[in-house]
Parts: structure tokens; sequence; C-alpha cells
């Protein structure tokens, strides 16, 4: 009963720190992003009759931090009040190929002499239970992490595959990549908003963050298997189909 006790108020913290997070990317947000329309505004206002290139240059990085610091507050919204899901039946397979295809990952991939490796089109289709949107989110944010962590030469290999869990078919999708690897500490706070651990030499930002949120929401896991200098292997598992109540 103790256990069952600890792990009902370890559930209960996890929700409160949520709510106080949504609570305060809320408020944070509309105080923050007034100002921050202001200095963009002002900034592009400046730039137009600006010739000098170091003025200029100087100009374009306040915008840019500018735009950062507004991507970040739209990063913590999303993982403490995510928009509603609109869950379909979708092909894990075919989504990971249009992640590759839309986004700019691969033509990054290339530049930084990495190489990713996909299942073939001759494999069969893994069908998922997802909101497209969201799970289009975790798969660009899993393979901008990898790529984060590669150097020149390096690889990064996707999987997707059908498994059981506890009895209800899901899909299964596994990113590896041969870079710096996690330590013990890092691992144990990989997908915990409150905590940075940019010394690991991948992008630990709200990026796995929303991967776990995402994920959880849909009734799936996320696990990770790394050690310093070893493989990192990011599994998710997530239902294949819409759940039975």
């Amino acid at each position: 009963m103790a256990d069952l006790d600890s792990a009902d108020f370890q559930r209960a913290l996890e929700v409160a720190k949520l709510d106080a997070l949504a609570e305060f990317a809320a408020g944070a947000g509309h105080e923050i992003n007034n100002p921050l329309a202001t200095i963009l505004g002002r900034t592009q206002l400046l730039l137009t009759g600006e010739s000098d290139p170091e003025r200029r240059q100087a100009l374009l990085t306040i915008g840019g931090q500018a735009l950062r610091i507004r991507d970040m507050i739209g990063d913590l919204m999303l993982f403490a009040r995510p928009p509603k899901m609109q869950p379909q039946s979708l092909d894990l397979m075919q989504v990971v190929r249009e992640v590759l295809a839309q986004s700019e990952l691969t033509r990054d991939a290339e530049v930084a002499g990495v190489r990713i490796e996909l299942p073939t089109e001759a494999d069969s289709p893994v069908p998922i239970w997802a909101d497209p949107v969201q799970l289009r989110v975790v798969i660009s944010n899993l393979l901008r992490n990898s790529l984060e962590a590669v150097t020149d030469g390096g690889q990064i290999v996707i999987r997707c595959e059908t498994a059981a869990s506890d009895g209800i078919e899901c899909a299964k999708l596994i990113v590896s990549d041969n870079g710096s690897g996690l330590s013990v500490q890092d691992r144990e706070h990989l997908f915990d908003p409150f905590y940075s651990g940019r010394q690991a030499g991948r992008g630990l930002g709200f990026g796995l963050c929303k991967c776990w949120r995402i994920v959880t929401l849909h009734s799936g896991q996320i696990d990770v298997s790394s050690a310093p200098g070893e493989q990192t292997t990011f599994t998710v598992v997530w239902p294949a189909s819409l759940p039975c109540d």
C-alpha cells in the first residue's frame, strides 16, 4: 500500500507541476509576447533603411534572438497545454517518409555528412492511431535530436515495426544514432522540462519533452537506451488502432 500511495503521490506531483507550468506559460506568453512584438516590429523597420553591414547584422541578431524567445514560450505552452488531439488511422512508415521529404532534416543531414537509413518501400505498412500533426512533431524532434548528436560520417537508423504491448497491437518507432551517447544523469532527466543537459552534446531542450508529452497523451510509451560514447536508441511504442474503452 505504501508503494501505491507513493506512486499516486508522484503522479499527483507531476500533475501539479504541469498545472503550474501551464499557468506560468499562459501568463508569461501574454506578458512577454507583447514587448517581443514591439522589438520585432522595430527591428524590421530599422532594417528597411539600414545599409551599413555591421548594423544590419546586429539588427538581424536582435530579431533572431527575439524569435527564439517567442518559440521558447510557444514550446512551454505546447508542453503544458497541447492542442486537442484529432487522431486517425495512419501508416507510420509513410509518415516518416513524408517528414523527411517535407522538412529540412534530409538537407541538414547531407550538409553534416550524416547518413539516414530508412525502411524500404517494400516493407509492409505499420498501422498507427495518431494525430498526424503531433506524430510528425515526435518524428521530427527525435530525428533532430539524433542529428545534433552525430558527427561527419555518422549514421541515423530508423525502423518501423508492428508490436504488442499488454495484449494491445502497437506500432513501434525506433531511432538509433552512433553519436555522443548519454550519461546516467542525462538519461534520468531526458524528458524533464525542468532540466537542461546541454553538456550531453545533443539538444536536450523542449524537443524531447514534447515527444514524451505527445506520446503519453496517445497512451504510448517512449524509452531510451544509451551510454556515454555508445549508440543511442529511442523506442516509441504507440497504439496501432483506436483504444477500446
